[in-house]
């Protein structure tokens, strides 16, 4: 029987529960890891091990969610990734994509190498210059390089700080620019794209899009992101759209993926893409188990 660890740090998370759940249906005995209790000995012996389980036994490995943590434990967890992978285990996604996907930068340097439409996108350390460009921008977006679920993003238009609900901030433009730059040490600035006040979040599976839901903001409100309130309706992506998807994926090195798109006069673009991304939204949806997909998909690899 095959070997299949799931990295979870939240149970009762939806794709969690249901990676567990597909796992049994096919009699898989998955066994679930939390790799903030990760340890390893690298002596003579090599062992990596989470509780009593030894990584290195494990066939393959899905990584759900690898925890938040300070820097050096979040590199431990990848280097130790790295390592079963080097030892034979599948992981899956590989650890290499699943940072190239979490840097926010370097995707969409390897986006745009790839001939992928992305927003126009400038990164500065420099106070002075992050003003100019918001201020040439127009109308701008302010995102972490390494975040997740909306947080943390601000937008900028006409020189005045727009909340997530459509509202004005109180906060200015340079006071915004001087907190980032002292927090991040840098400004991650894209270029706003109008829209039809939605986005879209499409599921790719070894190769192929299995379903894709469009995502609107509350009322007034221009962050799409489920998490932060945007509501899910079905999408049916157009060939161009599913053919940007497949590319973005593969580009990044991932088995799976949720690839984010938004639809400008001039086209659709690539905002990001999440290599450990949640099923519940396509499954609320479609009916879609995509954790079902993706253990069938490493099922072939062996």
């Amino acid at each position: 029987m095959i070997k299949l660890g799931i990295a979870v740090t939240d149970i009762e998370d939806w794709t969690a529960k249901a990676f567990i759940q597909s796992a049994r249906e096919k009699g898989i005995a998955p066994v679930i890891i939390d790799l903030r209790n990760a340890e390893a000995d690298i002596g003579i012996d090599k062992r990596y091990k989470v509780m009593q389980t030894e990584l290195t036994e494990l066939d393959a490995f899905i990584v759900r969610d690898m925890g938040a943590g300070a820097n050096e434990s979040t590199t431990f967890r990848f280097d130790l990734l790295r390592q079963l992978e080097n030892s034979g285990t599948n992981v899956v996604n590989s650890p290499e994509a699943i940072q190239n996907a979490a840097n926010k930068y370097y995707s969409s340097y390897l986006f745009s190498k790839a001939d992928i439409p992305i927003p126009k996108t400038k990164v500065t350390q420099d106070r002075n210059t992050a003003i100019k460009i918001l201020k040439d921008f127009q109308d701008s977006i302010i995102k972490p390089v390494f975040g997740y679920k909306g947080v943390g993003i601000s937008r900028v238009k006409d020189g005045k700080v727009i909340k997530t609900d459509g509202t004005y901030d109180n906060t200015g433009v340079d006071e915004l620019v001087d907190s980032s730059i002292r927090t991040r040490g840098m400004l991650f600035i894209q270029k706003f794209i109008e829209n039809p006040g939605r986005d879209i979040r499409a599921f790719i599976v070894d190769g192929e899009v299995v379903g894709a839901i469009y995502r609107t903001a509350t009322k007034g409100g221009w962050l799409n992101n489920l998490s932060q309130g945007g509501s899910a309706q079905r999408c049916i992506l157009t060939p161009e759209q599913e053919e940007i998807c497949i590319k973005a994926a593969e580009t990044i090195g991932t088995l799976f993926a949720g690839v984010d798109l938004i639809e400008g006069k001039d086209g659709t673009y690539v905002l990001e893409i999440n290599a450990t991304p949640s099923g519940a939204g396509i499954h609320r949806s479609w009916n879609i188990n995509v954790t079902d997909k993706i253990i069938n998909s490493i099922l072939k690899r062996f």
